[in-house]
């Protein structure tokens, strides 16, 4: 078992962790957004990119959300299994998210099924959300913390197809899906696509490509080259920023996969918007820990 003193300490890193992450972008993030503000051509577009750059920048100054909706907490782990504190780690998140609620402030977004009422401290029923990896033998805790924003929520969704509707059928699901949803999102998006065997496996892997770090691939050939020819042909849309048309619908687009059954073909979308609120942090049994998403920056 945790002693108190050791999961109090990982609640106020935790707290002072999600402050930091709902008022500052990711590196990778960051840069993507500069390198695509380059690159419009648009007056409409540079405007948006300079208040999307000012707005950050305002954030980051006075202490402030850099979106107003800070959505629900959602922390998906990685685990060793000779991590000695995995007891407290779920108690101690919602303790966090309890308190950050308060101190950052967050939005109060939580709602409770068929009580229909605010819980008021983004503490509910399963949430905040947890989902969790087990590494076997691996003494490290990692952290991905992601505030999931309603509009970045509302274009989300999965089907299974036929194996004869073939490959075509996941490049018009993808298409169909950010065109007609994708706007609710504040562009550029990021692009989570999954695949699976199922409505279930394909959601979560559509979810885990988008925390994927940008710049990083699909490990089979194949799924880079998709991943490359999609996002081509999402920015040939015409959607740009805010939807206001211009050059990119899209950052990256990220697929992860799964084997499938010989009878199915599942995919999954889900997009983060471009305030992509994803920050990751390492911790060791000391409680040590190390900001992986966030270089130089310390709680």
């Amino acid at each position: 078992m945790t002693d108190n003193k050791t999961k109090e300490q990982f609640i106020e890193i935790m707290e002072k962790f999600m402050d930091m992450s709902c008022k500052r972008l990711p590196d990778d993030v960051y840069q993507k957004l500069e390198e695509l503000r380059e690159t419009e051509d648009d007056p409409i577009q540079k405007v948006l990119y300079d208040a999307y750059f000012t707005n950050l920048k305002q954030a980051e100054e006075l202490g402030r959300p850099c979106c107003q909706d800070t959505g629900l907490l959602h922390f998906y782990i990685t685990v060793g299994s000779e991590f000695k504190h995995m007891d407290m780690v779920e108690d101690a998140l919602r303790k966090a998210t309890h308190r950050a609620t308060y101190s950052v402030p967050l939005r109060q977004n939580t709602v409770n099924y068929f009580e229909e009422r605010n819980t008021e401290d983004n503490t509910g029923e399963r949430m905040p959300w947890v989902h969790w990896d087990i590494e076997p033998g691996g003494d490290e805790l990692e952290i991905i913390c992601y505030f999931a924003g309603g509009g970045c929520c509302l274009p989300g969704r999965s089907q299974v197809f036929k194996p004869s509707d073939g490959y075509a059928a996941i490049v018009k699901y993808v298409f169909d899906t950010v065109s007609d949803l994708g706007i609710n999102a504040c562009p550029p998006l990021i692009v989570g696509v999954g695949l699976g065997h199922n409505m279930e496996n394909a959601a979560m892997l559509s979810k885990k490509a988008y925390l994927r770090p940008l710049g990083t691939h699909h490990h089979h050939p194949k799924g880079a080259k998709l991943e490359e020819d999609l996002l081509e042909g999402l920015n040939k849309l015409g959607i740009g920023a805010q939807g206001l048309r211009g050059k990119h619908a899209a950052m990256e687009v990220h697929i992860e996969s799964s084997a499938r059954h010989t009878a199915t073909i599942a995919v999954g979308v889900n997009v983060a918007c471009y305030a992509h609120r994803r920050s990751v942090i390492r911790f060791k049994n000391d409680m040590s820990y190390e900001i992986l998403s966030h270089k130089g920056v310390t709680l």
